[in-house]
């Protein structure tokens, strides 16, 4: 008998225990163009309607393959929720917080019933919606955001590496561990809502920060996180994160979901015995500008590598062919 969906990405986020084939998974957003327009939903009805959110997930499964359905297609949510004013863009741009409440570094104030708000009541009820209509059958993703990504977009990006530069290490941890706490509480009302897994997205990229910055700043924090959400994570941090891998499989995660500049078989050789990994199609060159035989063959290689669940990289460019999104399903389907 074979595997369902839901049953194929647990056991590869196990790391260890495959199914008959290796999933595609999205732990991002694979939304694209065609896909709004074979669904009939689009942005920015997707980032605020409960319903809106869940129809334009199940077209991940249902439309292109995925063996995973993820309804929250922005990193603003929380933001939103924290008092940032939000942009939510349109069908050809990505919401975006138009203002940074806590530059000057002033106490974060987290409501009481952040929980409530608006945006993030939203993905707790389209991750319902979707256990109501796929619970069981397919693997339901949720995603959070870190305390470092929550950072930027309190302080602004810019802002908040520029202390770290200063040496501001004990207002950097400040505004961390004041922010952890969102993190660790959404993920968790994820889990109860509806999610498999969640996603933590929190971007100590590489081209940003340093190992070592990750290593004293946020590993602890992770950890912390960690340990007090109980569900499988999936990490997620853009960039070349080679230098930091057997760092992040100290976190706590079940997986890392990592980018094409890391190389798959390097990311196996390195860590694949302690975590499971998720990724790395390339997005701006491959599934973006490239055909679908590129994706194949690129899916392919992950596959060969060891990759635990196949998937891009991170959000896809709107403007995706979608028939380039099938192709990873067809790749991790091939002889199977």
């Amino acid at each position: 008998m074979k595997s369902s969906s839901h049953n194929l990405i647990m056991s590869a986020l196990s790391n260890g225990r495959r199914g008959e084939r290796p999933p595609a998974g999205n732990p991002t957003s694979v939304v694209c163009h065609g896909l709004m327009d074979e669904a009939g939903v689009s942005f920015p009805a997707a980032h605020l309607d409960a319903k809106a959110m869940a129809d334009l997930a199940l077209a991940g499964h249902e439309i292109l393959g995925f063996d995973t359905v993820m309804p929250e297609y922005s990193v603003q949510q929380e933001a939103a929720a924290l008092g940032c004013a939000v942009d939510w863009g349109d069908r050809d741009r990505m919401p975006d917080n138009k203002d940074f409440p806590n530059e000057d570094f002033s106490p974060v104030q987290v409501p009481e019933d952040l929980l409530e708000k608006p945006s993030m009541k939203v993905v707790l009820e389209a991750l319902s919606i979707l256990r109501r209509h796929v619970g069981g059958r397919v693997a339901i993703i949720g995603k959070v955001m870190g305390p470092w990504t929550l950072s930027y977009h309190m302080a602004g990006t810019q802002n908040f590496l520029l202390q770290i530069g200063m040496g501001e290490t004990e207002k950097i941890k400040s505004m961390l561990r004041q922010l952890m706490p969102v993190t660790i509480a959404f993920a968790r009302a994820q889990f109860e809502a509806g999610a498999d897994v969640v996603v933590m997205a929190d971007h100590a990229t590489g081209n940003l920060v340093g190992p070592y910055h990750y290593e004293e700043l946020l590993l602890p924090i992770h950890q912390e996180i960690t340990a007090q959400i109980e569900g499988p994570l999936i990490l997620h941090v853009c960039g070349d994160c080679s230098d930091r891998l057997e760092l992040f499989a100290r976190s706590g995660v079940e997986a890392y979901h990592f980018e094409w500049q890391v190389d798959a078989r390097e990311a196996v050789e390195k860590v694949g015995h302690l975590i499971s990994l998720v990724g790395n199609i390339n997005n701006p060159e491959v599934l973006f500008q490239g055909s679908p035989e590129d994706v194949y063959e690129q899916a392919r290689y992950a596959v060969a590598a060891g990759v635990n669940i196949i998937g891009p990289e991170c959000a896809i460019p709107l403007a995706t062919p979608i028939e380039n999104l099938k192709a990873i399903v067809e790749a991790v389907r091939e002889g199977y």
